[in-house]
């Protein structure tokens, strides 16, 4: 053994052994409980950043314990390799984003190797390979054949610069987030898939996901927005035409000022051939975002389009109006507006005069003022001619009867969930496998035909998709007629991508079929580690992704994630590390000085999982400094001869000291066990094992039986940070005479009878308040422990001259004196 801790040298020898050995590939075995321990893949950037560093870090320990306890442990690694990022850096570096892409793979799998990280390397996958894409292609032609995909014409954000369209997250501030350029909307043909279908299952199958995150399940509960309300029918005056509207609050009704309408709502449309102002309108429309969070912030816009609807109960003439707050792609595209009741029908009223009329009271007061802002709470209804007097319930029932007598509405249930649109006008994804014919309409690829391939050798010269410029890509026949047709050019959204990848990984080799039987050995995972900021999309698709894949007969379990892991973020200097605040930390050059070791044992020492982490250099300096120490205290024993032969120890012929540390080192591992295990506190573990070690330190009894009490604990020791540092792991486990690699080592059971104290610590009280605490030895029946508690100096004063009731004994914890008066 040398001297010197050094890193650099050792965790060479150690990943070239592992890979050599191919030691942490696995196949499945059905004598021994899997583990599927799975973090979210990562895009190939190019650089792995501290954030990637925490997050496998975390699937590493959590891997790497499991299979110390003895299961069959699949911990795989690949590339979610489409998306815009590659575009942009083609028309940056004027190269195919296929080139920059797999270079960037390549760069990325040494990094990550470079840590030591338990991966299976032979199950990795690439997203844009075509032996991956394949089968999404082929699983999206079953899907539309069982009805759940179509297309149609929908308003998205579109970004006239880069000439595609943008999800809701990527419009910031009205512009696009990449080129900053104002996004306008847009109709355009879409391919969608009807994951309203699920909405129901989505939402019921959360309770059973006991092991995710509250806020993740409520983020996704109110993402669903599953909602019992109203369907109201407003006949337009003096046509034969009809307006539908959705309310949860019926009881408002009866306080409807005006009816609001998208933009691109018939009624707006007609009223525009006659009206400039309202076709002005619709072309300022047509330049706002889509996006949910802008429609909150921006200005409440409209414009009257000089047309009534009559109240469905009180025959009342109500205008309508186009506002810039309702969206065609939600609902009807029409709301009823009620100012008294709704905050931002209050604040388009106020901007427009228009009237405000109260129906819904506080209980317990006749007065609520309305002229400052809406009142939302609900109450008892005035001002609502027969519904006058009751609350929110009865009213919702009684309103919804009369608007049913009368055949002008309907009780209904609505989800906030809309059909997942999966198209987008990009090139670095994947091709959607569709054939447009003029007389036959959209018509699949044959399966024979698979996969459609992107072309990877292109040039990037301007903005917009090349496929979508090249003739040789798009120009085909029609399968079913042999007539001239065109492909689809627009891809998928990456999100189709990574809602399966989880399931490829248990069957990466098959080329005949997307998924086989292995699937239903590995899944569900066992342990999902990523980001918070997936906690809705990325979650949700692959939920919705299991359960088509399961009715499609390809898997059997209802959910992919059994425990779901949301790490926080990497911060330093209070903010999160990004490159345009100039606050990033290399982790390559930290690995280079410092050893990845290191850099590990820093990042889950730091700050429990689910908290952000602020990253410190000299954090770093003193997780190096405890393992050069750790690799002294082994280096010292271990030259001084002092190393006996590994044998059983009887914990009660020990001395006392050495029974005290013994004892200190089964009392640490069953701390750090259930850290590792249950509680996912790495920090503590690591705390713990530390505090051993000193105890180890200041332990100076000179005999035999005390050597092999140090040749146990710094073995224990060394197990127990091996999750962590698993590269001076193996090298210390070496050294202190383990045959065996330490990753093959099973996880040591806790010896209960070294816990054993000789001394235990009772509290005495007397009337059940604390009077004193005393030591007795651990073997003290009732009957001692209640005598050595009437000694007690403290508690005597408590008891004098007053008459002692009962006393009670809990052996090991407490005795109580009840005494009189």
């Amino acid at each position: 053994m040398n001297e010197q801790y050094q890193p650099k040298k050792l965790e060479a020898e150690i990943q070239q052994y592992w890979q050599k050995n191919h030691t942490f590939e696995v196949s499945e075995d059905t004598d021994k409980e899997k583990y599927y321990c799975l973090s979210m893949f990562p895009y190939p950037s190019g650089r792995l950043h501290m954030g990637h560093v925490r997050n496998y870090t975390i699937g590493d320990v959590i891997s790497r314990f499991q299979r110390m306890l003895g299961k069959n442990v699949l911990q795989p690694m690949g590339w979610d390799a489409f998306g815009l990022p590659a575009e942009n850096a083609a028309l940056k570096n004027r190269e195919a984003p296929a080139k920059w892409t797999y270079a960037n793979i390549d760069y990325m799998r040494k990094q990550l190797q470079s840590l030591g990280y338990a991966y299976d390397w032979s199950r990795e996958i690439a997203t844009c390979h075509p032996d991956y894409y394949r089968w999404e292609q082929w699983f999206f032609i079953q899907l539309l054949k069982k009805g759940l995909v179509y297309k149609k014409t929908a308003p998205v954000n579109w970004c006239p610069n880069d000439q595609t369209v943008l999800a809701n997250e990527q419009v910031i501030d009205g512009c696009c987030w990449r080129c900053d350029t104002k996004v306008e909307k847009k109709e355009i043909a879409q391919w969608f898939l009807k994951i309203t279908a699920y909405a129901d299952e989505l939402l019921a199958d959360l309770d059973k996901l006991e092991q995710w995150p509250e806020a993740v399940r409520t983020m996704q509960k109110n993402w669903i927005g599953k909602s019992k309300g109203v369907e109201a029918v407003f006949q337009v005056a003096g046509s034969d035409e009809q307006v539908e509207i959705y309310t949860t609050r019926p009881d408002t009704i009866m306080g409807v000022t005006y009816l609001a309408v998208a933009a691109e709502h018939p009624l707006a449309l007609q009223a525009a051939k006659d009206n400039a102002a309202v076709q002005q309108f619709i072309d300022e429309c047509k330049a706002s975002s889509t996006a949910e969070a802008d429609l909150e912030k921006q200005e409440k816009k409209g414009v009257s389009l000089g047309i009534d609807v009559i109240h469905p109960l009180s025959g009342e003439k109500v205008p309508v109006w186009a506002a810039n707050f309702v969206l065609m792609a939600y609902g009807t595209g029409a709301v009823m507006c009620v100012p008294a009741h709704d905050q931002r029908d209050w604040e388009f009223a106020q901007q427009y005069g228009l009237p405000i009329r109260q129906v819904v009271f506080p209980q317990g007061s006749k007065k609520a003022d309305i002229t400052k802002a809406a009142v939302t709470e609900k109450g008892l209804l005035q001002n609502s001619a027969e519904f006058d007097g009751l609350n929110f319930k009865q009213a919702f029932n009684a309103i919804a009867k009369a608007l049913v007598d009368k055949k002008q509405g309907r009780v209904t249930t609505q989800y906030r969930l809309r059909d997942w649109g999966v198209s987008r006008q990009r090139y670095w994804g994947t091709p959607i496998p569709i054939i447009e014919c003029p007389d036959c309409g959209s018509v699949p690829v044959p399966e024979q035909d698979l996969p459609v391939v992107l072309p990877e050798d292109v040039v990037f010269s301007d903005v917009g998709s090349p496929i979508k410029k090249d003739p040789a890509f798009y120009q085909t026949t029609c399968p079913q007629c042999g007539k001239q047709a065109t492909r689809e050019t627009d891809t998928f959204d990456t999100f189709f991508e990574s809602s399966w990848y989880y399931a490829r990984y248990a069957c990466r080799d098959n080329d005949q079929a997307m998924l086989d039987e292995r699937v239903n050995y590995w899944l569900p995972v066992d342990h999902y580690i990523g980001g918070v900021e997936h906690a809705i999309l990325h979650l949700l698709y692959a939920r919705f992704f299991n359960k088509l894949m399961r009715d499609e007969g390809l898997l059997k379990v209802d959910e992919p994630f059994t425990r779901l892991l949301t790490q926080g973020m990497v911060l330093k200097e209070g903010a999160k590390m990004s490159k345009s605040k100039g606050n990033t930390v290399d982790p390559e050059a930290m690995i280079e000085q410092y050893g990845a070791d290191t850099v590990r044992l820093f990042i889950m020492f730091a700050a429990p999982p689910e908290q952000s982490l602020e990253w410190s250099d000299q954090g770093l300096q003193g997780a190096h400094r405890f393992l050069n120490k750790l690799w002294k205290m082994v280096h010292e024993f271990v030259s001084k001869g002092l190393m006996p032969e590994a044998q059983n120890i009887e914990a009660e012929q020990l001395s006392e000291k050495a029974r005290g540390l013994y004892r200190k080192a089964h009392e640490t591992l069953q701390k750090v066990s259930d850290d590792y295990q249950r509680r996912l506190t790495f920090n503590t573990a690591i705390a713990s094992v530390r505090a051993l070690l000193n105890e180890f330190e200041a332990f100076d009894e000179q005999s035999v039986e005390a050597d092999n009490v140090r040749l146990q604990v710094l073995q224990l020791a060394v197990i127990m940070l091996s999750p962590i540092v698993p590269h001076i792991g193996q090298a210390l486990w070496q050294a202190l005479g383990g045959k065996e690699q330490l990753v093959d080592v099973s996880w040591p059971r806790v010896n209960k009878a070294a816990l054993k104290k000789d001394m235990l610590q009772i509290v005495i009280q007397v009337n059940g308040k604390l009077r004193d605490r005393i030591e007795v030895t651990a073997n003290a029946d009732k009957q001692q422990l209640e005598q050595a508690a009437l000694a007690s100096s403290k508690v005597k004063t408590f008891i004098e001259n007053r008459q002692v009731i009962k006393t009670i004994v809990v052996p090991g914890r407490l005795v109580n004196i009840v005494v009189k008066g």
